[in-house]
């Protein structure tokens, strides 16, 4: 169960990043997968913070993982599933489908949670 544990946690952390990494490289396309689009000739402001503030947390899940403890990661988690909960109630406030909001964000809201678990229990 700790290699599960670790694999899931760590594999939670890196597409947090890639998505990060993804909402600084191409803003617009992102917005859409995420479920509320962005205006074409609009700021892209907003987006470049999404894209910082959600790499920032990949590393830093990272880098608890690393070098602090399972048990450090697990309250990290525990604590980070509030965001895909938030960005289910975005999308579904602003329009999105509840295919994304449910299909995408809760059920990213649920893995997190079950990693989190894992980790608590090794």
């Amino acid at each position: 169960m700790t290699i599960t544990a670790y694999t899931l946690a760590a594999l939670l952390d890196l597409l947090v990043l890639f998505v990060g990494a993804r909402f600084l490289l191409q803003p617009l396309p992102s917005a859409a997968a995420y479920g509320v689009a962005a205006k074409p000739d609009g700021d892209t402001a907003y987006l470049t913070v999404k894209g910082v503030r959600d790499a920032t947390l990949g590393l830093l899940g990272l880098a608890l993982l690393a070098f602090v403890s399972a048990r450090a990661e697990a309250w990290y988690l525990l604590v980070v599933a509030l965001t895909p909960l938030g960005d289910t109630l975005t999308v579904l406030r602003h329009g999105g489908t509840k295919a994304v909001a449910f299909g995408i964000h809760f059920a990213t809201a649920v893995v997190v949670l079950i990693s989190a678990g894992l980790l608590f229990a090794v």
